[in-house]
C-alpha cells in the first residue's frame, strides 16, 4: 500500500505574543503530527514557547539545533559550510516524517519568509511535498505598533535593511530612505547608530526591543546601551513627523516573555547563552502509580534535570517546576524519544527520560542505551535509575505470587513476531515457572490474551491461579485473583498486568482479598 505523503506547514507566529499568533496557525498547530522548531546549542527555542499554549500532548516533536551561531568552527567550509550541512540533514529529518505521512508544523517566529529559518527549509522541500505557509505578524508591524505611530504614508518607500551591511553601505541607504527598519541588532548596534548618525537619522529613529512580550522597551536609538542590545531589537526611523508622543523609556507590561533571546547571527535563532559541555540522560522509572513509590534518588533526578522526554501519560505525572522543559511525545517513539534526549545532552542538558515501573522492564532504559551505542552519541553519560516493577506491586497486594523462579514476558508483538512471543510462553509454561505477563492488550491489539490462554492451557491446569491487577497504585486500581480457565480475555486491557501461577501457587482464603503465594520448596 503507498502512504501518502505528509504535509508541510510553514507557521508564522508572530514577534511573540502568543495572542498574535492568527487563528489559522493555531489550528495548525494543534492538528499537525510533528511540531518542528529551530534554537541554539543551548536547546531553548521561543518559537515553540510561543506554540506551546496551541500544542497537545502526544505530538512529536523535531527540535532542530544549530551547530554554530556567530562562533568560529572548526568545519572544513567553515561557517557556512556548517550552516549549509545542517540546514540539509535538518531537512532530511522532517522529509522523512513527511514520506512517512505526518504532517509537519515547522516554526517561525515573525513570518515565515521574512529573515526566518524557514525558507531553508522551503528550498529543500517544497520540490518534494505539498508545502504551505502561514503568514505572520513581522517584528516590524509589532515595532510600529509600539511605537504607536504610522511607518510611512502616501507615496513614501519603507526600507528594509539588515544591521549586518557594512557601515557604508547602512548609511547610503538611511540616507536614501523615506522611512526605514532596522533589523538583527544585537553585537551590530555601535555600527548601526554610527549609520544613523552619519546620515542625520539618528535624531528621528526609534529602538523597540522584544515587541509584545511582558519585557517590550521603547527609547530614542541615541539612548541605548549598546553593550545590552539583544538580537530581538528593532530601530525604526519613521516617515511621517510623529502627532502623538512616542512612548520613549516606557517597558510594556501585561504579556509575560517566553524566553531570552541574545543575538545569535541567525535569523530566526534564538539564544540565551550556551550550556558549557555536555549533559547526561537519566533513565528513571516513577514506579507503578502511586507517588510513595517513586524513590528519593529518582526525586532528585527529576529535580535536577533541565529536560524531561517520555511518554505524555508519563510525564503528566511528574510535578511541573518553573523553567524545566518537557518534551512529550506518544508511546510509539522510543528511538525518536532516545535521539532527542542524546541530543539535549549532548548539547549540555541534564535530561531525565521517564519510564513508568523500572526503566529496565520493557520500557526505556533499553531504548536509549541501544541509540547510545551509534557513534555519534560518544561521549553522552547515560545512567539507568531504577523503580518499582509493576510485577512486583501487583504481586504485593496479594502476597507473594512470585515468590520464587519466574518469568517476564511481553505479550506485545509490536516490536516482535508473535511467533516468538508464542514459543516463549510455551517454554515457560512447560518449565512450570509464574509468568508476570506485561502489554496484554490494547485497543489495536485484542486476541493476544485468548491465543496466551489457550497456549498455557496445553501445560497448566485450568485451576491454575491467575491474578489480574488493573491501575495498581493508581486511582482506579482493581486486583482479582480468578483461575486460568475462568479468565475472560475481553476483561484484559493495557492497564492490567497479569501474574499466572505455577503448579506450586497456592491460593489461601483470606476473606475479601486471598491470599496468594509460590511455595519456596518442592515436594519429591
Amino acid at each position: 500500500m503507498t502512504v501518502r505523503a505528509g504535509k508541510l506547514w510553514g507557521v508564522g507566529l508572530g514577534p511573540g505574543d502568543p495572542e498574535l499568533v492568527t487563528v489559522k496557525a493555531a489550528r495548525v498547530i494543534t492538528d499537525a503530527d510533528v511540531i518542528a522548531f529551530h534554537s541554539a546549542r543551548h536547546g531553548r527555542s521561543i518559537s515553540r514557547g510561543i506554540a506551546e499554549p496551541y500544542m497537545r500532548p502526544g505530538q512529536l516533536e523535531e527540535h532542530l539545533i544549530y551547530p554554530v551561531t556567530t562562533e568560529t568552527t572548526d568545519h572544513p567550509g567553515g561557517y557556512q559550510g556548517a550552516i549549509d550541512e545542517f540546514y540539509t540533514a535538518a531537512a532530511e529529518r522532517l522529509a522523512a516524517h513527511l514520506a512517512a505521512g505526518r504532517s509537519v508544523a515547522l516554526l517561525a517566529a515573525g513570518d515565515p519568509l521574512f529573515y526566518s529559518s524557514y525558507m531553508h527549509m522551503h528550498r529543500r522541500l517544497a520540490d518534494r511535498f505539498e508545502a504551505e505557509i502561514i503568514p505572520g505578524i513581522t517584528s516590524v508591524s509589532a515595532a510600529s505598533a509600539a511605537l504607536g505611530t504610522p511607518l510611512v504614508e502616501g507615496e513614501q518607500v519603507l526600507t528594509v535593511l539588515p544591521a549586518t551591511l557594512p557601515a557604508d553601505e547602512l548609511t547610503r541607504r538611511l540616507a536614501d530612505s523615506d522611512a526605514a527598519a532596522i533589523m538583527k541588532l544585537g553585537r551590530t548596534y555601535p555600527t548601526v547608530r554610527k549609520a544613523l548618525a552619519d546620515s542625520g537619522r539618528l535624531d528621528r529613529a526609534y529602538y523597540v526591543e522584544r515587541a509584545s512580550t511582558g519585557r517590550e522597551r521603547v527609547s530614542a536609538a541615541g539612548d541605548v546601551d549598546e553593550s545590552q542590545v539583544p538580537y530581538f531589537a528593532i530601530t525604526i526611523v519613521p516617515g511621517p513627523e510623529p502627532t502623538t508622543p512616542i512612548p520613549a523609556g516606557r517597558a510594556a507590561t501585561g504579556v509575560e516573555p517566553i524566553e531570552r533571546a541574545e543575538q545569535t547571527g541567525i535569523p530566526g535563532a534564538a539564544a540565551d547563552g550556551d550550556a558549557s559541555g555536555v549533559g547526561e540522560v537519566v533513565v528513571v522509572g516513577l514506579g507503578p502509580g502511586d507517588t510513595r513509590w517513586t524513590t528519593p534518588e529518582v526525586t532528585a533526578a527529576l529535580a535536577a534535570a533541565t529536560d524531561l522526554v517520555g511518554y505524555t501519560t508519563y510525564i503528566d505525572r511528574v510535578p511541573a517546576r518553573p523553567g524545566q522543559r518537557r518534551h512529550s511525545s506518544d508511546n510509539k517513539v522510543e528511538s525518536e524519544r532516545a535521539a532527542m534526549a542524546l541530543d539535549l545532552a549532548r548539547r549540555g542538558a541534564r535530561v531525565a527520560v521517564i519510564s513508568s515501573g523500572d526503566p529496565g522492564v520493557f520500557a526505556m532504559a533499553a531504548a536509549v542505551l541501544e541509540e547510545s551505542a551509534d557513534p555519534q552519541w560518544a561521549g553522552v553519560p547515560v545512567r539507568v535509575l531504577p523503580g518499582m516493577t509493576a510485577a512486583n506491586a501487583v504481586a504485593s497486594r496479594v502476597g507473594a505470587p512470585l515468590g520464587h523462579d519466574y518469568a517476564t514476558i511481553s505479550l506485545s508483538d509490536r516490536l516482535k513476531p508473535w511467533d516468538v512471543v508464542a514459543a516463549r510462553l510455551a517454554a515457560v509454561a512447560a518449565a512450570d515457572m509464574a509468568i508476570a505477563v506485561y502489554n496484554p492488550a490494547s485497543s489495536k491489539r485484542t486476541w493476544q490474551v485468548g491465543a496466551m490462554k489457550d497456549i498455557l492451557l496445553e501445560h497448566r491446569a485450568p485451576d491454575t491461579p491467575v491474578v489480574l491487577g488493573r491501575d495498581v497504585g493508581g486511582p482506579t486500581e482493581s486486583v482479582r485473583v480468578v483461575t486460568l480457565g475462568e479468565l475472560v480475555p475481553a476483561e484484559v486491557d493495557m492497564r492490567t498486568l497479569l501474574i499466572i501461577g505455577a503448579s506450586t501457587t497456592a491460593v489461601v482464603d483470606a476473606g475479601e482479598q486471598p491470599r496468594v503465594y509460590t511455595a519456596r520448596r518442592y515436594t519429591t
